[in-house]
């Protein structure tokens, strides 16, 4: 493994420990605690709900750039070096951190400035909707960023990702070199299966919400 590709696949795993280390340990706590014996500060539980989307938002980020990364490995291959260089490199993981913590930091600022009514977080896991739930002041700007928040993280991972896949599939299916199908498929295969999984999972939390969830509606 190159350099470049150090530089670039280690933002997975980064972004792994950090969820490991900062959501992970509270909300295994938190689920075998009872309801009523569970307690957090309301500035902790803002650190909680900003880790958990924040990692959340960056997973999608990362992999929709190594997406792009093996996009070129494989339909450019003589020009990898030349589109790969050092600073575009940087830039993508630069990018790719950067925009999921100007997003989540909005996110959850939206929720910080509303007045507090209530106490209790039914949630084993803080998150933005825990948070602005504490309110009894108008909650549609956080429904509106965040159903927008969602639709564009979720719909522009999805979109980017499912384009880049077609077009290596395209080259692939095009080339009758078995050892380069071979590779590009043992290349592509993991990183795919980690999306699917974590996209499918991702999906799965969000419907739950928006259907047991009315207060995240907004009604």
């Amino acid at each position: 493994m190159t350099v470049l590709h150090f530089h670039m696949f280690v933002s997975l795993p980064l972004n792994d420990v950090f969820g490991a280390t900062t959501v992970i340990p509270r909300l295994l706590s938190n689920v075998f605690t009872p309801i009523t014996e569970r307690y957090i500060h309301y500035i902790n539980c803002v650190a909680q709900a900003f880790c958990a989307h924040f990692n959340a938002s960056a997973s999608h980020t990362v992999l929709m750039i190594m997406a792009f990364d093996r996009y070129v490995a494989i339909c450019s291959p003589l020009r990898y070096a030349t589109i790969m260089t050092s600073r575009t490199v940087v830039k993508l993981s630069v990018s790719a951190w950067t925009v999921a913590l100007l997003m989540v930091g909005i996110l959850v600022g939206l929720s910080i400035r509303l007045s507090r009514c209530r106490r209790t977080i039914l949630n084993p896991l803080c998150d933005n909707a825990s948070l602005f739930k504490l309110s009894c002041e108008s909650v549609l700007a956080n429904n509106i960023y965040g159903l927008g928040y969602t639709v564009v993280l979720l719909g522009s991972s999805l979109g980017s990702v499912t384009l880049t896949y077609l077009k290596i599939a395209v080259v692939c299916l095009s080339s009758r070199n078995k050892s380069l199908n071979g590779k590009g498929l043992q290349t592509c295969a993991t990183h795919l299966a980690v999306y699917v999984i974590m996209f499918v999972s991702g999906s799965i939390i969000i419907v739950t919400i928006l259907i047991f969830d009315r207060r995240y509606l907004g009604f």
